[in-house]
């Protein structure tokens, strides 16, 4: 150990004041040539590039800092020299300065004096350099060095590690801010506006989706340039979705431990600068071009009808607990930014991940907001995904739906007109709310994707969660003005198999991640179709396939917003790998040369042809619940449930096993009008979803349901391309095959 850390060791407490914090300021840093500070203003917060006094150009610095005894403005020239800068001026807790002479591209950080008390939650120290939590952009990636921790890593005595102040500089080896030049007004961008209920959402990684795309060219594979290509967007286009959304884009850090095992942190859900686009899918450089890089693909998706909406990670930082690193709010107020235990030493953590952000503390719900607005206002952006959104809820202790947080996102004239989508739950006591949140919010509906999967794997006791699950979970979002788009419906995520490993895996396989496959759920409700894993096998490679034709059909089926996972509807795999986080390689990347196979091919047509049945009838997109009566004197019931026996189901049905289902949805009795006043009317459709490894009878309702049904899709069949197209009698007995879902159209 240096001896710079031994004497940092010693103490329990350093309780300088801000008149020594000051002097040690002024005795740092180069003499000659520094810049003069001129007061500035406290807000925005945050380095804004603007003209000050006497029309001079300039940055004004602004941060908020409750506790601190002093604050240096840190910048540094392209050769790596830093500039030591009081900043004097100190407006309700926010330390702020103008630098004359500052332009975009100059590269800065901070230095926050005060306390070393770790027992009472005081964790300054002013030996590291730290990050602007309102960073526009951030050049540099970060290692994780002992350096960069502020205390010592490596102390012998791990049980007090964190209570050793480590007194080494960190800015040689942490990223630092960039000054953005602010110069873009979104004039000429014409946002979608899709409704939610006509919505279809599309999850992906930047990197994964583009890097192995043979029609992106490469130096933009991987990049927010790889997306914007024609070859990117065509295929989102082609597919039919209206909306893709980003797993985590924010400035993220890779975890110690991962980068230990030779790993890096590929999803993101690690943030660290809430302002910046992450550099590390940037083509265009980082000294700020990741800023306009970004933007001018959020166009070139709006120029085809694609809103982007962003997976936000506001509950924990990459700093995790008290034994994380020191990148930015931890050493800048640690007690403000962090909910922490009775024992400050310690930090609250209901993310799982180390530390939870203090969301009551005003401060803390600004900087938020700020960065929701920043996205939405200057990145162009159409909405957000909360991860753990439940976390947010919390006020003190539990989750609360009046929560400061909700209560702000409510009100906020920008916020409430934009998508918002909940992860519905944390690891925390009481964390689990699905249909919970307010209005103006969806939710990831995860007992969707259990029923679902449940059900084609021939594990549901009965069949009535199903049928809930089916039509919008009216048993969850009936209430408070909620519709049944407040349900984002989907059978796969980031996190999990994806639907190829779903029909292929019943266990996870991460060993390649190097915590000896204990990480990953094992719930997986998954069933391997008979044999674990690839196989030559191909009776069970073409039920396989079937499974996965069921199980995308019965989503975009559903009333609900689906959600479909890039790479899903071409085959892709993880090779049994559920919990890819730290697979920043071919496991994890989209492989696109499943295309040039014949049978991913035709799966890849069949999503292409149910979303554009989907887009074309209004009765596959309800806004409204189903009520199970007519809609007009003359109609029928608005949604009917029938057995292979062509009985409408009873109650005792409902709770019985089964395998078939019939779904009738009539296009005659929707409810509500369009934009003209006119009432909404469409065809209606009668679909079966049928499980048995056994073909069943199933004797198609008469009138007045139906006197005549035209076949028009059959998940039976390998190749889609031309539809049954046959007539089939009310009355008539079908049969429907082995593990499948048929679609009929109801003709007159």
């Amino acid at each position: 150990m240096s001896s710079a850390a031994e004497q940092e060791a010693v103490p329990k407490t350093d309780t300088g004041t801000a008149g020594a914090a000051a002097d040690r300021i002024t005795a740092t840093g180069p003499q000659q040539r520094r810049p003069m500070v001129w007061p500035g203003t406290p807000m925005p917060l945050g380095a804004r590039f603007r003209t000050g006094p006497d029309g001079v150009a300039g940055t004004n610095f602004a941060l908020w800092a409750g506790g601190a005894e002093a604050v240096e403005l840190c910048l540094f020239d392209e050769a790596g020299a830093e500039t030591r800068l009081a900043l004097t001026e100190l407006t309700h807790e926010i330390w702020h300065g103008f630098v004359p002479g500052v332009r975009p591209g100059r590269r800065y950080g901070y230095r926050v004096h005060g306390r070393w008390d770790p027992w009472t939650g005081a964790r300054w120290n002013a030996a590291k350099l730290l990050l602007d939590p309102y960073a526009r952009a951030v050049d540099g990636e970060f290692t994780l060095p002992a350096e960069v921790y502020g205390h010592v890593r490596d102390w012998p005595e791990q049980q007090v590690a964190d209570t050793v102040r480590d007194g080494r500089d960190s800015a040689p080896y942490v990223p630092k801010g960039v000054v953005v030049h602010d110069d873009d007004d979104w004039a000429d961008d014409r946002r979608p506006k899709t409704p939610w209920a006509d919505s279809v959402i599309y999850e992906l990684h930047v990197r994964g989706f583009t890097k192995r795309h043979p029609g992106i060219p490469e130096e933009l594979r991987g990049t927010y340039a790889g997306l914007a290509h024609p070859a990117a967007v065509g295929h989102l286009k082609q597919l039919g979705v209206t909306a893709v959304e980003l797993l985590p884009v924010h400035q993220f850090a890779h975890e110690d431990h991962l980068l230990r095992r030779g790993l890096r942190n590929y999803w993101g859900y690690n943030s660290i600068g809430y302002f910046a686009p992450h550099a590390g899918y940037s083509a265009s450089g980082t000294a700020g071009e990741q800023v306009g890089e970004f933007k001018r693909m959020v166009r070139a998706l709006h120029d085809a009808g694609i809103e982007v909406i962003l997976d936000v990670v506001y509950n924990h930082t990459a700093e995790a607990g008290e034994l994380g690193p020191m990148l930015s709010l931890r050493g800048i107020d640690n007690r403000g930014y962090y909910r922490l235990q009775a024992d400050a030493r310690r930090y609250a953590d209901y993310t799982g991940c180390g530390n939870t952000l203090h969301v009551v503390q005003p401060n803390v719900l600004r900087l938020i907001t700020d960065s929701l607005r920043y996205w939405v206002t200057e990145m162009g952006v159409d909405g957000f995904r909360f991860d753990l959104a439940a976390a947010l809820a919390r006020s003190m202790h539990d989750v609360d739906m009046l929560s400061p947080f909700l209560a702000v996102i409510a009100q906020d004239p920008v916020l409430r007109r934009v998508k918002l989508i909940a992860e519905p739950w944390d690891v925390g006591n009481g964390g689990y709310q699905v249909g919970a949140f307010p209005p103006l919010w969806t939710e990831w509906n995860d007992h969707y994707r259990d029923a679902v999967r449940d059900f084609w794997r021939g594990a549901l006791p009965d069949v009535r969660d199903l049928g809930y699950r089916l039509t919008g979970s009216s048993d969850l979002y009936a209430w408070g003005g909620r519709r049944p788009y407040a349900s984002v419906n989907y059978v796969t995520a980031h996190d999990g198999f994806t639907l190829r490993d779903l029909v292929s895996y019943e266990h996870k396989h991460n060993e390649s991640n190097g915590e000896g496959n204990r990480d990953g759920t094992s719930d997986n409700r998954a069933w391997n179709c008979g044999a674990e894993g690839e196989t030559d096998d191909e009776g069970v490679g073409a039920l396989r396939r079937r499974q996965l034709r069921n199980l995308l059909t019965t989503l975009l089926l559903s009333t609900g917003v689906p959600m479909l996972v890039a790479g899903d509807e071409m085959g892709r795999t993880q090779d049994g790998n559920n919990n890819a986080y730290c697979q920043d390689n071919e496991t994890g990347w989209v492989d696109w040369s499943l295309l040039d196979q014949p049978r991913w091919r035709e799966l890849t047509a069949l999503t292409a042809r149910v979303l554009a049945l989907r887009h074309r009838h209004p009765v596959l997109r309800r806004r409204a619940f189903f009520s199970g009566r007519p809609q007009a004197p003359d109609g029928l019931r608005d949604l009917a449930w029938f057995t292979p026996q062509g009985a409408e189901m009873t109650e005792g049905d409902w709770y019985a096993p089964a395998a078939t289902v019939g779904l009738y949805l009539s296009g005659r009795d929707i409810p509500g009008r369009d934009v003209r006043g006119e009432q909404v009317t469409d065809d209606s459709f009668l679909a079966v979803l049928h499980a048995d490894h056994r073909p069943v009878d199933f004797l198609l309702p008469g009138p007045p349901w139906a006197s005549a049904y035209e076949l028009l899709l059959d998940t039976s069949r390998e190749d889609q391309a031309d539809p049954p197209g046959t007539v089939h009698r009310g009355g008539e007995r079908l049969t429907v095959p082995e593990r499948s879902v048929l679609l009929l159209r109801v003709r007159e």
